[in-house]
Protein backbone atom coordinates (compact mmCIF):
# COMPACT_ATOMS: atom_id res chain seq x y z
CA UNK A 1 0.00 0.00 0.00
CA UNK A 2 2.07 3.00 -1.20
CA UNK A 3 2.00 6.06 1.04
CA UNK A 4 2.62 9.60 -0.21
CA UNK A 5 3.20 13.05 1.19
CA UNK A 6 0.81 15.12 -0.92
CA UNK A 7 1.42 18.88 -1.14
CA UNK A 8 0.15 21.90 -3.06
CA UNK A 9 0.17 25.72 -3.09
CA UNK A 10 1.14 26.44 0.53
CA UNK A 11 4.58 25.55 1.88
CA UNK A 12 4.30 24.44 5.49
CA UNK A 13 7.16 25.61 7.69
CA UNK A 14 6.73 22.52 9.88
CA UNK A 15 7.83 20.38 6.96
CA UNK A 16 10.74 22.61 5.97
CA UNK A 17 12.87 21.14 8.77
CA UNK A 18 14.63 17.85 9.43
CA UNK A 19 11.52 16.82 11.40
CA UNK A 20 9.97 15.82 8.08
CA UNK A 21 12.11 12.67 8.26
CA UNK A 22 9.63 11.29 10.77
CA UNK A 23 7.12 10.81 7.95
CA UNK A 24 7.32 7.33 6.49
CA UNK A 25 6.28 7.72 2.86
CA UNK A 26 7.20 6.22 -0.50
CA UNK A 27 6.98 9.38 -2.60
CA UNK A 28 6.11 13.07 -2.66
CA UNK A 29 3.17 14.12 -4.87
CA UNK A 30 2.87 17.84 -5.62
CA UNK A 31 -0.08 19.56 -7.31
CA UNK A 32 1.64 22.83 -8.18
CA UNK A 33 2.44 26.36 -7.03
CA UNK A 34 5.14 25.45 -4.53
CA UNK A 35 8.77 26.62 -4.46
CA UNK A 36 10.85 24.05 -6.27
CA UNK A 37 13.44 24.33 -3.50
CA UNK A 38 10.72 23.12 -1.11
CA UNK A 39 10.01 20.07 -3.26
CA UNK A 40 13.73 19.34 -3.55
CA UNK A 41 14.08 19.58 0.23
CA UNK A 42 11.15 17.24 0.90
CA UNK A 43 12.29 14.61 -1.59
CA UNK A 44 15.88 14.86 -0.36
CA UNK A 45 15.08 14.62 3.34
CA UNK A 46 12.68 11.73 2.77
CA UNK A 47 14.92 10.10 0.14
CA UNK A 48 11.94 9.38 -2.12
CA UNK A 49 10.89 10.38 -5.65
CA UNK A 50 8.86 13.54 -6.25
CA UNK A 51 6.11 13.61 -8.90
CA UNK A 52 4.58 16.99 -9.68
CA UNK A 53 2.56 19.08 -12.10
CA UNK A 54 3.16 22.82 -12.52
CA UNK A 55 0.71 25.43 -11.32
CA UNK A 56 -0.05 28.83 -12.78
CA UNK A 57 2.59 30.51 -10.59
CA UNK A 58 5.34 28.08 -11.62
CA UNK A 59 7.83 28.74 -14.45
CA UNK A 60 7.40 27.34 -17.92
CA UNK A 61 8.80 23.79 -18.05
CA UNK A 62 7.66 22.94 -21.58
CA UNK A 63 10.11 21.95 -24.29
CA UNK A 64 12.73 20.37 -22.04
CA UNK A 65 14.03 16.86 -22.71
CA UNK A 66 16.57 14.61 -21.02
CA UNK A 67 19.43 13.10 -23.02
CA UNK A 68 22.42 11.29 -21.56
CA UNK A 69 21.79 12.81 -18.15
CA UNK A 70 21.63 16.34 -19.57
CA UNK A 71 18.67 18.68 -19.75
CA UNK A 72 18.13 19.86 -23.33
CA UNK A 73 16.00 22.51 -24.99
CA UNK A 74 16.01 23.32 -28.71
CA UNK A 75 18.94 20.97 -29.12
CA UNK A 76 21.21 22.68 -26.59
CA UNK A 77 22.17 21.74 -23.02
CA UNK A 78 20.44 24.01 -20.52
CA UNK A 79 19.77 24.05 -16.82
CA UNK A 80 16.30 22.69 -16.10
CA UNK A 81 14.33 25.22 -14.03
CA UNK A 82 12.26 22.51 -12.32
CA UNK A 83 13.03 20.77 -9.03
CA UNK A 84 16.21 18.72 -9.16
CA UNK A 85 15.30 15.07 -9.60
CA UNK A 86 11.59 15.86 -9.85
CA UNK A 87 9.35 13.98 -12.29
CA UNK A 88 7.14 16.34 -14.26
CA UNK A 89 3.90 14.42 -14.95
CA UNK A 90 2.21 17.24 -16.89
CA UNK A 91 0.61 15.65 -19.94
CA UNK A 92 2.26 12.33 -19.12
CA UNK A 93 1.62 9.01 -17.42
CA UNK A 94 4.35 7.91 -15.02
CA UNK A 95 4.86 4.81 -12.87
CA UNK A 96 6.45 5.67 -9.52
CA UNK A 97 6.59 3.76 -6.21
CA UNK A 98 3.99 1.25 -7.36
CA UNK A 99 1.50 3.92 -8.48
CA UNK A 100 0.46 4.96 -11.97
CA UNK A 101 -0.03 8.72 -12.07
CA UNK A 102 -1.45 10.79 -14.92
CA UNK A 103 -0.82 14.53 -14.81
CA UNK A 104 -2.42 17.68 -16.19
CA UNK A 105 -1.08 20.92 -14.76
CA UNK A 106 -1.99 24.57 -15.10
CA UNK A 107 -5.01 26.75 -14.49
CA UNK A 108 -7.61 28.56 -16.55
CA UNK A 109 -6.11 31.45 -18.51
CA UNK A 110 -6.85 34.72 -16.77
CA UNK A 111 -3.76 36.77 -17.67
CA UNK A 112 -0.49 36.40 -19.58
CA UNK A 113 1.88 33.85 -18.15
CA UNK A 114 2.97 30.19 -18.33
CA UNK A 115 0.85 27.18 -17.36
CA UNK A 116 -2.44 28.91 -18.12
CA UNK A 117 -4.87 27.49 -20.65
CA UNK A 118 -8.20 28.32 -22.18
CA UNK A 119 -10.89 25.67 -21.86
CA UNK A 120 -10.22 24.66 -25.47
CA UNK A 121 -6.45 24.46 -25.05
CA UNK A 122 -6.71 22.32 -21.93
CA UNK A 123 -9.25 20.08 -23.68
CA UNK A 124 -6.70 19.41 -26.43
CA UNK A 125 -4.04 18.61 -23.83
CA UNK A 126 -6.47 16.34 -22.02
CA UNK A 127 -7.28 14.43 -25.22
CA UNK A 128 -3.57 13.76 -25.78
CA UNK A 129 -3.30 12.45 -22.23
CA UNK A 130 -6.32 10.21 -22.78
CA UNK A 131 -4.74 8.77 -25.94
CA UNK A 132 -1.57 7.99 -24.01
CA UNK A 133 -3.66 6.28 -21.37
CA UNK A 134 -5.46 4.08 -23.91
CA UNK A 135 -2.14 2.98 -25.40
CA UNK A 136 -0.66 2.18 -21.97
CA UNK A 137 -3.84 0.38 -20.93
CA UNK A 138 -3.77 -1.68 -24.13
CA UNK A 139 -0.08 -2.50 -23.59
CA UNK A 140 -0.17 -3.68 -19.97
CA UNK A 141 -3.79 -3.59 -18.78
CA UNK A 142 -3.08 -1.31 -15.81
CA UNK A 143 -5.34 1.57 -14.84
CA UNK A 144 -4.63 4.96 -13.30
CA UNK A 145 -4.28 5.32 -9.56
CA UNK A 146 -4.02 9.12 -9.41
CA UNK A 147 -5.00 11.89 -11.81
CA UNK A 148 -2.83 14.76 -10.59
CA UNK A 149 -4.00 18.24 -11.63
CA UNK A 150 -3.44 21.78 -10.46
CA UNK A 151 -7.01 22.95 -11.06
CA UNK A 152 -10.15 20.97 -10.20
CA UNK A 153 -12.90 19.96 -12.61
CA UNK A 154 -15.49 22.64 -13.30
CA UNK A 155 -18.11 22.79 -10.53
CA UNK A 156 -16.38 20.11 -8.46
CA UNK A 157 -14.47 22.19 -5.94
CA UNK A 158 -13.68 25.27 -8.03
CA UNK A 159 -14.82 28.88 -7.60
CA UNK A 160 -16.78 31.31 -9.75
CA UNK A 161 -14.17 34.09 -9.95
CA UNK A 162 -12.31 33.90 -13.30
CA UNK A 163 -8.86 32.81 -11.98
CA UNK A 164 -10.30 29.90 -9.99
CA UNK A 165 -12.75 28.31 -12.37
CA UNK A 166 -12.03 24.65 -13.04
CA UNK A 167 -11.67 22.82 -16.35
CA UNK A 168 -14.76 21.34 -17.99
CA UNK A 169 -12.68 18.78 -19.92
CA UNK A 170 -11.65 17.03 -16.71
CA UNK A 171 -15.10 15.44 -16.48
CA UNK A 172 -14.40 13.56 -19.70
CA UNK A 173 -10.87 12.74 -18.60
CA UNK A 174 -12.20 11.22 -15.37
CA UNK A 175 -14.69 9.15 -17.37
CA UNK A 176 -11.90 7.92 -19.65
CA UNK A 177 -9.12 7.27 -17.14
CA UNK A 178 -11.33 6.25 -14.19
CA UNK A 179 -8.64 7.00 -11.60
CA UNK A 180 -9.13 6.11 -7.98
CA UNK A 181 -8.23 9.68 -7.02
CA UNK A 182 -8.07 13.12 -8.57
CA UNK A 183 -5.79 15.31 -6.45
CA UNK A 184 -5.70 19.06 -7.10
CA UNK A 185 -4.57 22.35 -5.61
CA UNK A 186 -5.21 25.96 -6.72
CA UNK A 187 -8.29 26.51 -4.51
CA UNK A 188 -7.18 27.84 -1.12
CA UNK A 189 -9.61 26.80 1.64
CA UNK A 190 -8.46 29.58 4.04
CA UNK A 191 -9.22 27.37 7.02
CA UNK A 192 -12.62 26.13 5.85
CA UNK A 193 -13.24 22.36 5.74
CA UNK A 194 -13.21 21.00 2.20
CA UNK A 195 -15.11 17.75 1.71
CA UNK A 196 -14.05 15.29 -0.95
CA UNK A 197 -16.15 15.24 -4.10
CA UNK A 198 -17.02 12.10 -6.06
CA UNK A 199 -17.39 11.67 -9.82
CA UNK A 200 -18.26 8.13 -10.86
CA UNK A 201 -15.80 5.97 -8.98
CA UNK A 202 -13.22 8.76 -8.59
CA UNK A 203 -12.73 10.63 -5.33
CA UNK A 204 -11.66 14.26 -5.80
CA UNK A 205 -9.59 15.90 -3.08
CA UNK A 206 -8.25 19.43 -2.60
CA UNK A 207 -4.72 18.92 -1.25
CA UNK A 208 -3.66 22.54 -0.64
CA UNK A 209 -1.19 22.47 2.24
CA UNK A 210 -0.09 18.91 2.96
CA UNK A 211 -1.40 15.54 4.00
CA UNK A 212 -0.20 11.96 4.10
CA UNK A 213 -2.31 9.56 2.04
CA UNK A 214 -2.31 5.80 1.49
CA UNK A 215 -3.29 4.36 -1.86
CA UNK A 216 -4.55 0.77 -1.80
CA UNK A 217 -3.90 -1.00 -5.09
Amino acid sequence: MPKALVVADEADERLWTTAVRSLRVDLVVAAGDLPFAYLEFLAGMLDVPCVFVPGNHDPDLSGFTRYGGLSMKDGFPVEWPGPAGGINADGRIVDVAGLRIAGLGGSIRYRDGPNQWTQRQQARRARRLERRFRWRKWRDGNGIDILLTHSPPRRLGDREDPPHQGFTCLHRTIDTLRPQWLLHGHIHPHGEPVPDRVAGGTRIRNVVGYQVMEFPR
